[in-house]
């Protein structure tokens, strides 16, 4: 009986967390992801009810330019940011596991940058990269000239792709460290018997067997790509000539200043699409089930 009477209650405190989830999904996730489709196919301002329009909000997004400015702009920021974030986290992974002691220290203050106010430190480095901060006070110094972080585009892109992957690198290269942790020291004590050159080892070796945490790697960067809005937002403002615009500044542009949160309902449902097709594509084309014989 009281056998009975426990296995009755691990069945409740079970189904009771099980739904505590389920009610907090349908509340937080369900309910607006289903309000943002409504949203995408009717014409609201707001205040009044939603009237039911169709595609126009479709038509009206894909004839925008600026939209379609955005989404170049997150190909042109994924393309500079990726590779910084990839060199920067592996490089920091592979320091992280020759480091004798101090791994946790180390570790997290790596991991202070990401939890990090986003508000906070894009106004930090957008005073470091103004004509008159400190990196170009140091190189006119030096060089006798200024660098234009913000009014040239590609140089704005990349002073927004430096400050996100100073953020991130911490994060990317503990996951990055974790796969190196599970290669077994054997493989490399092989291959330098063998006299294969360090290069070599990387590619033949490393990389392979941490597919898995470098496609995660590159998912969390395509994610990041497309839902960047603080740093862009607050240190160019989306400049110069709208070369640094993101699709989440357009959104909100849309939503909150030109009071059109329908357009911007269907901007985020486009945007989400092609960002998890990209995902999906990813996947498909580079994880391999990477297994030790």
């Amino acid at each position: 009986m009281r056998a009975f009477i426990g296995k009755i209650s691990e069945t409740h405190i079970g189904a009771l967390l099980a739904l505590s989830y389920l009610l907090f999904s349908a509340i937080f996730w369900a309910y607006p992801f289903i309000w943002l489709i409504i949203l995408s196919f009717s014409d609201w301002r707001f205040f009044d009810a939603p009237i039911f329009s169709g595609l126009h909000n479709l038509v009206v997004v894909l004839s925008d330019p600026e939209f379609w400015g955005g989404l170049w702009n997150v190909a042109r920021f994924f393309s500079i940011y990726f590779p910084i974030a990839f060199v920067g986290s592996l490089g920091f992974a592979f320091g992280l596991k020759h480091v004798g002691r101090g791994k946790t220290i180390i570790a997290l203050c790596f991991l202070l940058a990401n939890i990090s106010s986003g508000v906070a430190f894009s106004l930090v480095f957008a005073k470091l990269f103004s004509s008159t901060g400190p990196i170009n006070n140091m190189v006119f110094s030096w060089f006798g000239f200024r660098i234009p972080w913000m009014s040239n585009p590609t140089l704005a892109m990349l002073a927004i792709a430096l400050v996100v992957a100073w953020k991130f690198i911490g994060y990317y290269g503990l996951i990055l460290y974790s796969g190196l942790q599970t290669i077994p020291k054997e493989l490399y004590d092989a291959a330098r018997l063998d006299n294969t050159p360090p290069i070599v080892r990387l590619v033949r070796i490393t990389l392979p067997l941490i597919n898995a945490q470098l496609i995660m790697v590159l998912v969390f960067t395509i994610l990041v790509s497309f839902g960047i809005f603080t740093e862009p937002y607050l240190i160019t403002g989306g400049g110069p000539l709208g070369r640094t615009n993101t699709p989440m500044m357009i959104i909100y542009e849309t939503a909150f200043r030109r009071l059109q949160p329908s357009h911007a309902a269907m901007m985020s449902v486009i945007v989400a699409a092609v960002s998890y097709l990209l995902i999906r594509i990813t996947r498909k084309l580079l994880e391999k089930d990477v297994k030790l014989a």
